[in-house]
């Protein structure tokens, strides 16, 4: 049974940064395309960031530069370090995972979310 934990969140002033942590367990987790979507209130939801079991990573351009996707296949941990946030980025963000990087958006197996505020 896939499991998707994310933590990290939180608030933080625009200009500030915050580390997102996802615990995946359940699977063989190197064998996986991991992701971070975020979804702000009455918008859909976006991909921000992708990491294939190859090392191959993909940015949104809105994150390109500011943030960077890393995990740790030793543990099954996955991590977004989110820097120069800005308000619009406030959201909240989900740890996705699947077989195959193009079909994340509408995996089964996604976390429960936590939730990144940037103030003003």
């Amino acid at each position: 049974q896939v499991q998707l934990v994310e933590s990290g969140g939180g608030s933080v002033q625009a200009g500030g940064s915050l580390r997102l942590y996802c615990a995946a367990s359940g699977f063989t987790y190197t064998a996986y395309c991991m992701a971070w979507f975020r979804q702000a209130p009455g918008k859909e939801r976006d991909e921000v960031s992708s990491s294939d079991s190859d090392g191959t990573r993909t940015y949104a351009e809105s994150v390109r530069c500011r943030f960077t996707i890393s995990r740790d296949n030793a543990i099954n941990m996955m991590y977004l370090q989110m820097n120069s946030l800005k308000p619009e980025e406030t959201a909240t963000y989900y740890c996705v995972a699947d077989l195959v990087c193009e079909e994340l958006a509408v995996s089964e197996d996604w976390g429960q979310g936590t939730q990144v505020t940037v103030s003003s």
